[in-house]
């Protein structure tokens, strides 16, 4: 399975100057915020797979003007031809608005989660906005990540977590793959492309999937 990952700026290659021949052996794209609704609702209408999302911190507009055709998920497992993706989007709250956590709000969340976790067995691909405290995080309060993510990781070991909201071109501890245990971590700022190969054994065996990262673009 390939997987787009896209996040915080509209990529002029999928977008201004479009090729459906980027998209033709894309089997998911995920979405980790900040991108207008209508690149996403413009991205399905020459896609055939699921458009998945977790909202950014600017991403207000959504409530009024929501991504058609794409599946919202945050605060669930959506799982796709045997792969788990969690969604928990927003960033850390730094002003009044929507999309916004404390550390404690983002806890809860997760801890509502427990029955879904534990009944899909835990989870493939974590798939949030902000990153995980200390792992790809900045400086600032707006930039820095949840605590809770890092626990996530911990617990459940999954082989990717894909973010957006630090961008690429902000230096300093940006940077596109990081690796924390087992996880592999991408930053998803526009646009990156990674595989997931998966197998014929059951599904919720820990040795079905083998998971790759690759510094391609599309």
């Amino acid at each position: 399975m390939k997987i787009l990952a896209i996040s915080d700026k509209e990529s002029p290659a999928l977008w201004d100057y479009f090729d459906a021949g980027r998209l033709e052996d894309i089997d998911v794209i995920l979405s980790c915020g900040d991108l207008d609704p209508r690149y996403l609702s413009f991205l399905t209408t020459f896609f055939s797979g699921p458009v998945l999302y977790v909202h950014g911190n600017h991403d207000e507009n959504y409530s009024t003007c929501p991504p058609e055709g794409c599946i919202c998920i945050e605060d669930q497992i959506y799982e796709y031809r045997g792969v788990r993706f969690l969604g928990l989007g927003g960033s850390m709250r730094y002003k009044p608005g929507l999309h916004q956590y404390t550390q404690q709000e983002m806890d809860w969340r997760i801890r509502r989660l427990w029955f879904s976790l534990k009944r899909h067995g835990g989870f493939d691909v974590l798939v949030t906005h902000a990153p995980a405290k200390g792992l790809g995080d900045g400086a600032s309060l707006t930039h820095t990540g949840f605590d809770g993510f890092v626990r996530l990781l911990d617990r459940y070991s999954p082989r990717f977590f894909v973010h957006g909201h630090v961008h690429l071109n902000y230096g300093g501890n940006a940077s596109r793959i990081r690796q924390y245990k087992n996880t592999t971590i991408i930053n998803a700022y526009e646009r990156y492309v990674f595989d997931i190969e998966t197998c014929s054994i059951p599904e919720n065996s820990s040795d079905c999937r083998s998971l790759s990262a690759k510094d391609n673009q599309i």
